[in-house]
This record gives structure tokens, C-alpha cells and sequence, in this order.
């Protein structure tokens, strides 16, 4: 089973008209480019985050011996 020949595409188009109407297919169309778009620009925007270098976060432990340890100030 290949590729449809044109008058199988002609047929289905036919088809779709029949069922949606010619002034609804216009407006699908429409709605499925701007789906199409927004899901590439999420998509690309997902791809720039990655790429962002991950900020270090401090365990625990390195937390807790922080708070623990006074903080000695001098006086001159």
C-alpha cells in the first residue's frame, strides 16, 4: 500500500467537505497551524531551559553546618 493517487485525494477531500462543510475547513485549517506553532515554540522553549546551566544547590548537611557555625565579627 503506497502513496494515495489523485483521484483517491480527490475522494477524500470530497469526503472531508461533505462532512465538515467548506466554510468549516478553512477554520480547521487554522486551528491546526496554530496548534502546530505553539507546540514548536513550547518546544523550543523546553530546548533553551536544558540548556541553561543548573544552579548548585546545597545539601543538607553543608546547610545545617552553616547555621551551626558562629559568626565571629572583629572590631578594629
Amino acid at each position: 500500500m503506497g502513496m494515495p493517487s489523485g483521484t483517491e485525494l480527490l475522494l477524500i477531500f470530497g469526503i472531508i467537505v461533505l462532512l465538515f462543510g467548506a466554510k468549516k475547513i478553512p477554520d480547521l485549517a487554522k486551528g491546526l497551524g496554530k496548534g502546530i506553532k505553539n507546540f514548536k515554540q513550547e518546544m523550543k522553549e523546553v530546548d533553551e531551559v536544558d540548556v541553561e546551566a543548573p544552579k548548585k544547590v546545597e545539601s543538607a548537611d553543608e546547610v545545617a553546618s552553616n547555621e551551626e557555625t558562629p559568626k565571629t565579627t572583629t572590631q578594629a
